[in-house]
């Protein structure tokens, strides 16, 4: 890494799943035009089902109230977001990392892996899926998209998320899957603060990167 590459990063707290998508393309526009360094958006979204471009009809089971049903422009299949699940969306321009979406892709999965094991977890891969699992649960579900080497979308952690939603769907197109939750895995309540501060120092160690909080 060249001394002092910058990502900027920010909590965005509980954003309706359609003004994330606008507040990252405003961000890809950005970096593309080399306006803004690499940045890293974490959120929240209220109770969503997206379709990705791979999705299958059928992979959406039922609906519930209050569940919006969304198609996207990432790739894979369907995932459920919710609250009590840290988002994030890496803007990244990969023509400064690598040009290569399997081992961005890998650095995803790396950066929850270590998120997790601050809690005394193994998170695992499975050869072709993309994800993070523990104790054969999937913890971690990675959905993005690639233009002109800029990225976008990211990755869904079960921090306390009420793991009932992933009920209406097939999570990620993966018939018998179990989800989990870092709550549940180690059986107490934890700070999301904490945890959304462990995903930023991992995603700056990953991705070899000063992490800097945007103000406001």
């Amino acid at each position: 890494m060249r001394a002092g590459k910058i990502c900027r990063w920010r909590f965005a707290g509980l954003v309706p799943y359609g003004e994330g998508r606008l507040l990252q393309r405003d961000l890809v526009r950005r970096r593309l035009a080399g306006e803004i360094p690499d940045t890293l958006l974490l959120v929240e979204h209220p109770h969503v089902i997206t379709l990705g471009k791979m999705a299958r009809p059928e992979h959406v089971r039922r609906t519930r109230p209050g569940v919006e049903v969304v198609e996207t422009d990432r790739g894979g299949d369907v995932t459920y977001h919710g609250p009590g699940q840290i988002v994030a969306y890496p803007i990244l321009d990969l023509r400064e990392h690598r040009r290569d979406v399997r081992w961005y892709l890998d650095r995803l999965e790396e950066v929850m892996i270590r998120v997790v094991a601050r809690y005394g977890l193994r998170g695992e891969r499975r050869p072709g899926a993309t994800g993070v699992w523990v104790g054969g649960a999937k913890i971690g579900s990675i959905g993005v998209r690639v233009e002109r080497w800029i990225t976008s979308h990211g990755f869904a952690l079960n921090v306390a998320t009420d793991l009932s939603y992933f009920d209406l769907i097939v999570p990620c197109g993966l018939e018998g899957v179990r989800m989990t939750s870092l709550e549940k895995e180690v059986g107490r309540a934890v700070d999301p603060g904490e945890v959304r501060r462990g995903v930023v120092e991992a995603f700056g160690g990953v991705f070899h990167r000063v992490m800097e909080e945007i103000p406001g």
